[in-house]
């Protein structure tokens, strides 16, 4: 199974809180699926092509030993995650984190839950998965 976490988050936002957004969509994601999934078993962790230098999430990155896969606004936008009415239209005006996430899993990815936030409301965090299809 191939893993990411797609991560939306603020201009100010530090890697706590991506950190805490990423825990919460994993806790939940594990609750509704009745199995434990860690931050050991990501693949990547997505984001808007504008927001993949950010330096919270370049630190988280770094952190958990995973690379940082950005996705193209056209990607973004031709994503079928949940409308944001916090989010600017130049994202589609829906999700960053479940647009991110599914358009980084790719073709015939699933989410894993609605997107997080985190406690300070400055990062939310979303899971997409894709069974691999390699033999």
């Amino acid at each position: 199974m191939k893993l990411v976490a797609g991560l939306g988050f603020r201009a100010g936002c530090e890697a706590a809180s991506l950190r805490s957004a990423l825990q919460v969509a994993l806790d939940a994601a594990s609750t509704a699926h009745g199995q434990h999934i860690t931050l050991a078993q990501l693949s990547a962790l997505a984001t808007a092509a504008d927001k993949a230098h950010h330096p919270a999430l370049l630190q988280l990155a770094a952190e958990l030993q995973v690379p940082i896969q950005p996705i193209t606004l056209p990607a973004l936008a031709d994503q079928s995650a949940a409308p944001s009415a916090h989010v600017p239209e130049r994202y589609g005006a829906h999700s960053v984190a479940e647009a991110a996430a599914l358009a980084a899993a790719g073709p015939g990815a699933t989410m894993l839950g609605t997107r997080s936030i985190s406690p300070d409301r400055m990062a939310t965090a979303a899971l997409a998965s894709i069974e691999n299809t390699s033999p």
